[in-house]
C-alpha cells in the first residue's frame, strides 16, 4: 500500500450518493484526510464536505495510476448501486495496487404485502415490458438511460430529474420535473395522483431517498416494473458511516487508530 510522505492515511471516496454525502463530515470531523470523487453528471452537486474532484479516471488503467500517483491508501465505493462500471473498475484496480477497498451500501427494496412489481433484470427488459397499449408512466431510471424508452413513443412520461434534459427526451409526450431528493410519501402520492400515472419504472436503488414513489404506488394501488440491481464483483460490504469508521481502524486496514466507533 502506498503511504504518504507524512504517514497518514490518504483515503478515496468514491460518491454520488446520499451515503457518501453522509459519510463525508465524519471523515472529516475525525480528521481524516480524503477526496470526494464524483463523476460529474450532476451539473450542481451537493456540497459533499470533502474536497471533490470532477470527472471519470480513464477505466482500471487511470484509477490504477491516481491511486498510485495520489498515495491513496483506502477506498470507499460509496457510488449508486447501479454505477456497475465504476464498482468493477473499483475492485480491478485496488486487486493491483494492494489498496484496500470497501463499499458503503444500501440494502436493495424488498416487496412488501400490497406491493404489484414486475421485477425485470436491465433496462432492456423494462422497456419490453413497456410494450403495451399507451399508458402514464412515471420513468424513474435517470437522464442516461431516457433514449432506451423511445422504442415505446405510445405512452405519455413523467421524468424526474435533478438537472434539466439537455436535449428533448425522444418520445413525443412527456413531462418534466426538475427536483432533487429526498422526496416524501405525501408529496409523491401527490405527484403521481396530479399526473394521473398508471404505473411506475424504477431501478432498485434502495436506500430511503428515493423509496417514497413506491410506497405511494402501493398506497395507491398501482404496478411497479422493478430493475434488478447489476450483479456486481464480491468486495468488503458496510452499511453505515459507523461500520466505516470501525473498519478504517481495524489492523488490516493500515490505520490501526481509535476513531471513536
Amino acid at each position: 500500500m502506498p503511504m504518504p510522505p507524512d504517514g497518514r492515511p490518504n483515503l478515496l471516496v468514491l460518491g454520488g450518493t446520499t451515503e457518501a454525502r453522509q459519510l463525508a463530515p465524519i471523515l472529516a470531523d475525525r480528521g481524516l484526510r480524503a477526496t470526494m470523487s464524483l463523476a460529474g453528471r450532476v451539473q450542481r452537486p451537493a456540497h459533499q464536505g470533502l474536497p471533490t474532484r470532477v470527472g471519470g479516471f480513464g477505466g482500471v488503467a487511470g484509477l490504477t495510476a491516481y491511486l498510485t500517483q495520489n498515495r491513496v491508501t483506502h477506498v470507499i465505493d460509496a457510488t449508486h448501486p447501479f454505477a456497475a462500471q465504476m464498482s468493477h473498475n473499483a475492485v480491478a484496480a485496488c486487486a493491483q495496487t494492494g489498496v484496500p477497498l470497501a463499499a458503503l451500501t444500501r440494502a436493495p427494496w424488498g416487496a412488501q404485502s400490497g406491493d404489484d412489481w414486475t421485477r425485470v433484470p436491465d433496462i432492456a427488459g423494462a422497456v419490453a415490458a413497456l410494450d403495451c397499449p399507451a399508458r402514464r408512466v412515471m420513468l424513474a431510471v435517470g437522464r442516461m438511460h431516457l433514449d432506451a424508452f423511445t422504442a415505446n413513443p405510445q405512452h405519455r412520461y413523467l421524468l424526474r430529474l435533478v438537472d434539466p434534459p439537455e436535449k428533448p427526451p425522444g418520445f413525443p409526450r412527456h413531462d418534466v420535473i426538475v427536483d432533487r431528493g429526498p422526496f416524501k410519501l405525501d408529496g409523491d402520492t401527490r405527484l403521481l395522483r396530479d399526473h394521473r400515472i398508471d404505473i411506475i419504472v424504477s431501478k432498485n436503488a434502495g436506500g430511503s431517498g428515493a423509496r417514497a414513489k413506491i410506497d405511494a404506488a402501493r398506497a395507491l394501488g398501482l404496478p411497479v416494473i422493478m430493475i434488478d440491481r447489476p450483479v456486481l464483483p464480491a468486495r468488503t460490504e458496510l452499511h453505515s458511516p459507523e461500520e466505516v469508521l470501525g473498519w478504517l481502524s481495524h489492523a488490516d486496514s493500515g490505520i490501526g487508530t481509535d476513531l471513536g466507533v
